[in-house]
């Protein structure tokens, strides 16, 4: 959809309808709020709402308790307990030190202070709410109330970049709205990502508690910002060349290799991208994460993690993604799909820490999608993988057939296997045959 055939009710760039209904409000999500009353520290014990303890009123209630004697330990009790938590919480209005940090990380992060509310952003984007709010889920923000002063200038920029997008003719909506929740998926989980490894690395290092190294994390921060915010552009800029030689060197190379020994009525055929496909599971994971206590349990998935990375990486292939004991992978030829299965297989094989893998490659067409990838050619190297052995790898006949000449895998054919879905497949061992395979330095 172009900026110009959008539809006026209902698209992107409509405009604001007269009457628009409020959404709900998801308090647990409103940081807007929770930073907004820091200026008072932190509530009050005793349901305060004013973030202070006002010492007259504490009298006033004492007084009005009663004089009856059997409550005048009770009374005295309350009256210390309240008198300690004026003193906890001094009527001066002024943040604590840490929120103090927030406060200040926060401006710098977000561009500036929070003066904005949401239709005041939208305007100012010329969009109706409802379309600001389009993008804003895309993005993963939480949903806000109209009073909530919860955005700032640089909101304001960055809808503004998205939608002129639009305008312009260079994306459709559909387009706008898929990449921009690409990007806040995939920074949200890098944000966790980061701050639990700097976590993880100051309780190891400074030999403090969890809860401790992330209230210290806040002050550390602002040293790191510059430094990580450079090198996440400096990674896109290179993964976004990187699959733009993907994109347009190698992807008919690899439609027209994909084609030997098919016969064009295959499953996967209409599916645009010819891939290797593999899957790396590591055996016997649950009942080791039963036994294994919260550090452990992270140092292994850690351990699996950075060793798939580096080999699928060295060998050229992408990782697409991890869960739990299992990782899936992709490569651009079948040599290379088999490099990369082989090398994982011997690498958990030779680890003293982590349990052998079943490693399984299928060389197909996929269908490419929001990360992810999805077809008939996956599905197969998941139920190969369960069918192969600890510590082996296996592949499929097509994928076999494609590997039988090159003189760097051996190729050891098995019993049919019935697999659901599949009907009936044969299912072949890869070994390593001739040359050194990935060398990891």
């Amino acid at each position: 959809m172009t900026a110009e055939n959008a539809h006026p009710d209902t698209g992107l760039l409509a405009p604001e309808p007269s009457d628009v209904p409020d959404a709900v409000v998801d308090a647990a999500a409103l940081e807007a709020a929770v930073l907004d009353t820091a200026g008072d520290d932190d509530a009050a014990p005793g349901g305060a709402t004013g973030g202070t303890i006002d010492p007259e009123t504490l009298t006033d209630d004492a007084a009005d308790a009663g004089s009856d004697p059997a409550d005048a330990d009770t009374e005295a009790a309350a009256t210390s307990a309240r008198a300690q938590a004026v003193a906890a919480h001094p009527a001066t209005g002024t943040m604590s030190p840490e929120r103090l940090a927030i406060k200040a990380l926060e401006q710098r992060l977000l561009g500036g202070e929070r003066k904005l509310r949401r239709r005041e952003v939208a305007a100012g984007a010329g969009l109706s709410l409802l379309s600001a709010r389009k993008l804003w889920r895309a993005l993963g923000f939480p949903n806000l109330g109209d009073e909530d002063v919860a955005f700032t200038e640089a909101d304001l920029t960055a809808l503004n970049t998205v939608v002129d997008l639009v305008r312009t003719g260079k994306l459709t909506e559909e387009a706008a709205i898929s990449v921009t929740r690409a990007i806040g998926q995939m920074t949200d989980r890098m944000v966790v990502w980061q701050i639990e490894a700097l976590v993880e690395d100051m309780v190891h290092q400074q030999g403090v508690s969890d809860a401790v190294a992330r209230k210290q994390l806040v002050g550390q921060l602002p040293a790191l910002v510059d430094a990580l915010e450079e090198v996440l552009v400096y990674s896109w800029r290179r993964q976004l060349n990187a699959g733009v030689q993907r994109l347009a060197v190698r992807a008919e190379a690899g439609l027209a290799s994909s084609e030997e020994g098919r016969e064009g009525d295959e499953d996967d055929a209409p599916l645009p991208l010819a891939r290797a496909v593999g899957f790396a599971d590591l055996v016997s994971y649950t009942s080791l994460s039963r036994r294994m206590n919260e550090k452990t349990l992270a140092q292994l998935v850690q351990r699996f993690e950075n060793k798939c990375a580096e080999i699928i990486s060295v060998g050229g292939g992408r990782l697409v993604k991890t869960v739990g004991d299992e990782v899936l992978y992709i490569a651009e030829t079948p040599a290379a799909g088999a490099e990369i299965s082989l090398a994982l297989s011997q690498a958990f094989n030779d680890d003293e820490i982590l349990p052998q893998a079943r490693v399984a490659m299928v060389w197909g067409r996929i269908l490419s999608r929001l990360g992810d990838i999805y077809g008939p050619t996956v599905n197969l190297a998941a139920r190969l993988t369960a069918l192969a052995d600890p510590g082996t790898v296996l592949v499929d006949s097509m994928t076999a057939a494609a590997l039988e000449h090159d003189e760097r895998f051996v190729l050891l054919p098995r019993e049919a296997e019935n697999v659901r879905g599949f009907g009936e497949i044969l299912p072949v061992e890869l070994q390593r045959g001739q040359g050194r395979g990935l060398v990891l330095d």
